[in-house]
């Protein structure tokens, strides 16, 4: 049983936390923490081997504090999505070694900045480019947004019009890709063929972006939420580094956060 003490030290707190204003008892929260069906973190743009960054020290940061969010509240799995390393590709097998860290299993999307072959990155990752799987009756969708020379691209429209006709039977579809495919700011692109298939599925709960370092909240098109993490390495975006928390609740509600990396931040539903 989780006591009150170790509560308030996974929280970083001393007897409660701010959640949209208001103050929640430890009480309150871990009755909240019983209606959790599953748990998953999302973290991007950790940019192993980028120059004149502390790439070493944010992936053991990041690796540190996921694996202690997990031994107080069960993350069933991570996604990595995209900009894993910077650039060059000698860097991959490094990067897979650290990140080999996390005690949860995680998934991997490439980043413009992934700059390797299709088949260098299924030789390492043991995962195709484009792959999804199911969890708990939920879809969970990876598609490919680049290439080996760094371009920005719209996931294979046909694969994952196959993916989603295969996922409308589950409770809920989540999508990861790296680019983000509506021109919210910039160095985003417009991908309105995408967006259009994905109002066809009403079961598409979130699509989940990297690549944008200084956006870590949510934006809305056509009912689907389109979320945002930030970063945790590189050389610019927000002043903090974390990853999001994703919660689907047995009542099939979902409600997401960002970790700073140790503050809880940014709580919404979707």
């Amino acid at each position: 049983m989780t006591s009150r003490r170790s509560f308030l030290r996974s929280i970083g707190v001393s007897s409660a936390f701010l959640l949209n204003g208001g103050a929640i008892s430890a009480a309150e929260y871990l009755a909240g923490r019983s209606k959790v069906k599953f748990r998953f973190v999302v973290a991007s743009d950790g940019h192993y081997g980028q120059p004149n960054t502390d790439f070493d020290g944010f992936h053991n940061t990041l690796i540190q504090k996921v694996n202690a969010f997990n031994q107080q509240q069960k993350v069933d799995f991570a996604i990595i999505n995209g900009d894993l390393f910077h650039d060059k590709t000698e860097l991959l097998p490094q990067v897979k070694q650290k990140l080999d860290g996390l005690a949860v299993p995680y998934y991997v999307t490439r980043g413009n900045h992934d700059h390797v072959s299709d088949e260098g990155w299924a030789e390492v990752w043991k995962m195709p480019l484009n792959h999804s799987f199911i969890h708990k009756n939920n879809a969970f969708i990876l598609g490919d947004t680049s290439n080996i020379k760094g371009e920005y691209l719209m996931p294979n429209l046909n694969w994952m019009r196959a993916e989603l006709e295969m996922a409308k039977s589950q409770k809920n579809t989540f999508i990861f890709l790296h680019i983000p495919q509506i021109p919210w700011v910039e160095h985003c692109i417009d991908s309105p063929e995408l967006i259009k298939l994905f109002a066809e599925y009403p079961n598409i709960k979130a699509v989940f972006h990297g690549h944008i370092h200084s956006l870590d909240g949510i934006k809305k098109h056509q009912s689907i939420s389109y979320l945002f993490d930030a970063h945790f390495g590189g050389n610019w975006g927000t002043e903090y580094r974390g990853f999001r928390v994703v919660e689907v609740m047995k009542d099939n509600s979902i409600l997401t956060y960002m970790m700073n990396p140790e503050v809880r931040i940014g709580e919404e539903k979707i």
